[in-house]
Order: C-alpha cells, then structure tokens, then sequence
C-alpha cells in the first residue's frame, strides 16, 4: 500500500504486510506529519551538538557536571507520581516486535516487556510495520501466531507483563516515511504511531502509553522529548504527564546529566536505566583520540568496575534522591543447549550480575530470554517490597571514578573475537535480526558497536597485546581475513565484512554503524 496525506505532503511507501492499513491510517500519518514540522529542526541542531562537542573531546576536554545547573543537581525536588503497574519492576525482559517474541516475553513471568524498535530490530520497513501492527493488536486482545513448521499456537495469558517501547534513537531517519521529501526521525515514527493507536486503549486497560527512551547525550536531547510528549498528550486531549518514560544512560555525556536529564523530563519520567553495552561504546566512541584511554578485552570491563561501577552507583544515588527508579542492565549470557555445564555456569553468571545489581540498591532489571525470568526473579527476592526507593549507596562516585579506564589483557584473541561478533551480527542485522545469540551471548547492535570502535581505536593507536605485538593495520588483515575464511559463507557475509573492515580502517570513528549499514536493508 501507498498513502499520502495531501495537506501535510505526507508519504507512507508501499508494504505488503497484512494490517498495514490499520496502522498507517490518515489519522496517524497526519500526527506524524506534525511531529516532524515542529520538533524536527530541533533534532537536527541537536545532532549537530553532538558533534561539535566531539570535536572539543578530541582536543582533550573531558566531560564533566556542568556548573550551569548546579543549582538543580543541588536543590531538592522529585519526579511526578508514577502510575501503580510500573511500580515493581524488578525483572524486564527485552526483545524485538514479531508476534512469537511479543507473546513469549508477555507471557515470560517478567514484571514488564519492553518491545524493542531500536538496537534489537533491523529497521527494515516491513518489520518496522509488522512490529507495530502487533503491538495494535496486543491492546485489541487479538495478538496470536500459529508457527508455520510445527503448527504450535501461542496466545496471551491472563496476566501478561506491562509493556513499553522502545523507539530508535535521536540519530537515524525513517526514510520509507517521508513529509514533503523529508525522511521523519525514526524516533518520532516509532513514538509516534505506537502513541496515536494505543495510549486510550492501554489507558483503559488500567495501563498507560509506556516507552523507554535511547542514547540521550545532554539535558537538551531530553527537553525535547518532553515537549514531544506534551504535544502528544495535548494532542490527544489526555492530561500532562499520561505519558510516561525510562531514560537509558547509556552515553557518556549523558551520564554527567542524570539530574538535569530526570529534572527536564519530571512530569514524564519514571526511572533510569543502566544501558550497560551502549555505556562501554559511548566511552571507546567519545574517548577515541585519546592514547591513555585504551581499552582492554570486552570480556574485561565488567559492572564491579572501574567506570561502569561508578556510573551505576550513581545513577542509583540519583534516581532514588529523586523518587524514580534505578533500573540494572542486561546480562548478555543466554541459556546453553545441550551442554548442562556451560548451560550451568552461564545461569552461574546471570545469577550473579543480578545480585550485584539489588544488593547495590536498583529496582530491577533485565534479561534477554524468557528462561532467565526465574533466574533473575530469584536474585532480587531480598528486596523488601516492590522497589528499593529508599536505598542510597554507602557512596557516590565523582567524576574521577566514572572517568575511571578498565584494566585487563587486550589480546589476539579478544581482537578475533571483535571480528567474529561484528562481522556475524551486521550479516544478521542485513538479514533482517536485530537480537542475535552468537557464543552463548546475545548480541544487539551496542555489542556490535563496541567490536567496531574497540578495534578502530587500538589499530589508530597500534595498541599493545598482551604477547608482545602491537595492534597493527597487517595484524588486523591478517586476522580479519583468517575470520573471514572460518565464518563461511552466510547470508549478507560479504557486505557485512566489506562494512565492518572499512569503518574500522577509517580515518574518522563513525558516529553508528547503523548509519551507514541501513541503506543495505529492503
């Protein structure tokens, strides 16, 4: 189907996906119209401080609380009451938007499902539609899938999770909806015909329109969220504040802005979320032409540690100062079939990451398959009550400690490993998975992003290895080219490989692999 809303010059491309039309309705494309005239421009100039301030950590500033808000990190104030289904959320799982996926994780036995339009979905314009077309008929009471090989049905329970969404971050354009030539943000997009169909029917249901929101950088990146949502609210005639939103801090430079982040979304906002992965990312991305900021091996950063430990205790000091949640992040590991021993030890590791995280004071966290549910439920039966708001760390971590490098081996091998990961996960993500279980890990965009930036910065740098060789541009074709000939031929290898090579031999570090990966999808 093709639609065009003449007045706004709105244009919808053509899908072939069953219900399409109940989503892209004159109404919606009309809304979404309007989100991208008013709030659009804004965006742009966001975008575009990004970058300048990119610039300013190349030649060496590094962030910091910034002294013109003091006066609201110091001052007392809290954020709006948040609503009675969000007030336990002590296991959330995540996931992509087709219907088995939806079904399952509502079904999981986790406290909320947050349905994920962003890192764990390839934004392919079918999947994009199909994934809100579920969404639509889960709050109608008509979401079911019939498995086409076993003929297995899957249906809602009777106490499904809450849900929330996730739309795609600030940076990347929509372009199969365009107003009057213009690609929409794939963020405005994604909000807003979730938003436009569902907030009355799940407000009805005694829920409400729930999202959680990527990737902010600064406290502006957050304002305008909240004048998207009160036009929305006001739009819809619903009161200010029906919606309601979780903040993932998941860039470095938004995590010297929790305060004014909560402060500029208060009538909105729910909670922060440690977007662990992204967080690892945004620190090798922004910190990318400084030599003394190598990193070691992945494997080595963990949330006991370092930068990641101080950011998480926090974000918890921070949220719970102003009555909003602390939400934990995602372990990666996955269940192990048909190895009971490596199935064992990675439940071992899952079991605990989630105690680390309530025993630290956060009030929930998440997982990323429907067996880790009871895993994750087990660790945090100490906490007493359905939150732990009024728990503040024994302390709070300044800007030394969240500046604080990771030490551990950079090796061949967690060089390999970078390659193996990124090249299998952009293949996957052309084919269509946004969340791909790779190694016993469950590996999304951010995880990609990190095997990239990771790689580009110790090739800028020659970085040292751990047996004595440096990380040169022969040593990276000659393990790229020996992974390359082990992975095989999978569907997409070619183009993912000709991808990751050439973002990690480029002279500048690429603001997101998605940016340039998307124009290969359908």
């Amino acid at each position: 189907m093709s639609t065009v809303i003449d007045r706004l010059g709105v244009t919808a491309a053509a899908t072939s996906v069953a219900g399409a039309e109940e989503v892209l309705t004159p109404g919606a494309l009309e809304f979404l119209g309007e989100l991208h005239e008013r709030f659009d421009a804004r965006r742009r100039s966001l975008l575009a401080a990004r970058i300048d301030r990119q610039v300013r950590f190349d030649a060496g500033e590094l962030p910091d609380f910034p002294e013109n808000t003091r006066d609201i990190r110091d001052s007392d104030w809290k954020v709006a009451p948040i609503p009675a289904d969000l007030q336990d959320r002590r296991v959330e799982i995540t996931g992509p938007t087709n219907a088995k996926m939806v079904i399952n994780a509502l079904n999981s036995g986790a406290r909320v499902f947050m349905a994920d339009f962003e890192d764990a979905t390839a934004p392919a314009w079918d999947e994009l539609v199909q994934g809100q077309v579920n969404l639509r008929n889960r709050w109608r009471g008509r979401l079911d899938f019939t498995d086409p090989e076993s003929g297995k049905q899957y249906r809602l329970s009777d106490s499904p999770a809450v849900l929330i969404v996730r739309p795609r971050g600030w940076h990347l354009d929509e372009r199969h909806l365009t107003v009057n030539g213009e690609p929409i943000s794939g963020s405005l997009f994604d909000f807003g015909l979730y938003y436009w169909h569902n907030a009355q029917a799940a407000l009805s249901a005694g829920s409400g329109p729930y999202f959680y929101l990527p990737k902010l950088e600064s406290r502006f990146e957050a304002e305008l969220w909240s004048e998207v949502f009160a036009f929305a609210e006001n739009r819809c005639r619903l009161d200010r504040g029906t919606i309601k939103a979780t903040v993932l801090i998941e860039t470095l430079p938004g995590a010297f802005e929790m305060d004014e982040i909560l402060y500029a979304l208060q009538e909105n906002i729910v909670g922060l979320n440690c977007g662990r992965w992204d967080y690892i990312f945004s620190y090798i991305k922004r910190f990318g032409r400084s030599p003394d900021r190598l990193t070691p091996d992945r494997a080595a950063m963990t949330m006991d540690k370092a930068f990641l430990a101080a950011y998480s205790l926090r974000l918890i000091a921070t949220c719970h100062r102003r009555g909003a949640f602390a939400m934990g992040g995602m372990s990666a590991f996955i269940p192990v079939k048909g190895d009971e021993s490596a199935n064992q030890a990675a439940l071992d590791k899952v079991r605990a990451d989630k105690e680390r995280e309530v025993g630290n004071g956060h009030d929930g966290t998440w997982v990323a398959h429907p067996a880790l549910v009871p895993v994750a439920m087990q660790a945090f039966e100490p906490m007493e009550g359905p939150n732990q708001l009024d728990r503040m760390p024994d302390r709070v971590p300044g800007r030394d400690a969240m500046l604080e490098l990771h030490t551990g081996p950079r090796t061949e091998e967690g060089a390999r490993e970078n390659i193996r990961v990124g090249v299998q996960y952009i293949a996957a993500w052309l084919s269509g998975k946004g969340a791909v279980p790779l190694y016993n890990l469950m590996e999304d965009a951010a995880t990609a992003e990190i095997c990239r930036t990771q790689l580009w910065q110790w090739l800028k740098y020659e970085a040292p290895l751990d047996n004595g060789q440096r990380f040169t541009r022969e040593l990276f074709e000659r393990l790229f080219d020996a992974e390359l000939v082990a992975l095989g031929d999978v569907p997409h290898i070619g183009e993912a490989a000709g991808l990751f090579r050439r973002m990690v031999l480029a002279d500048e570090c690429e603001e997101f692999l998605t940016l340039p990966a998307y124009p290969l999808l359908p």
